[in-house]
């Protein structure tokens, strides 16, 4: 199970009648490789693909991509709003590690606690968007 927070719900409702979604379309959140720690998130807004699950919550839809839903499964979507960094935020269990840009990740293969490697600062993360 996903779940979404008030502050992402909020901030997707805005995000999709910014971008003159159809009533069809949400986020669309997936798992890539790539970023400092070997995977990292991505999302877009878009249509739903079929084998995706959806979560809809006050309206809005988030899409998990079937093939991303084991790294994201218990996962957290969050939208933070700070000085230095505002954006949609992945809050995850499966994380081993977690770069400093909290962007990309190293899955879990056990069942260690997610920490956070300071040897990774985030200066070569990759984008969230796509």
């Amino acid at each position: 199970m996903i779940t979404v927070t008030d502050s992402a719900v909020k901030h997707l409702k805005h995000l999709l009648t910014e971008k003159d979604a159809t009533p069809a379309q949400g986020l669309r959140l997936f798992v890539q490789k790539g970023g400092c720690a070997g995977h990292q998130y991505a999302m877009a807004v878009r249509d739903p693909e079929p084998d995706d699950t959806v979560i809809e919550r006050e309206g809005v839809k988030v899409f998990i991509e079937a093939e991303s839903l084991p790294f994201l499964d218990g996962s957290e979507v969050d939208y933070e709003n700070s000085l230095n960094d505002s954006g949609f935020k992945i809050i995850n269990p499966n994380a081993a590690r977690s770069c400093g840009c909290g962007t990309s990740f190293e899955p879990t293969t056990t069942d260690e606690p997610p920490t956070y490697d300071s040897s990774l600062d985030g200066t070569v993360c990759g984008s969230t968007e796509d």
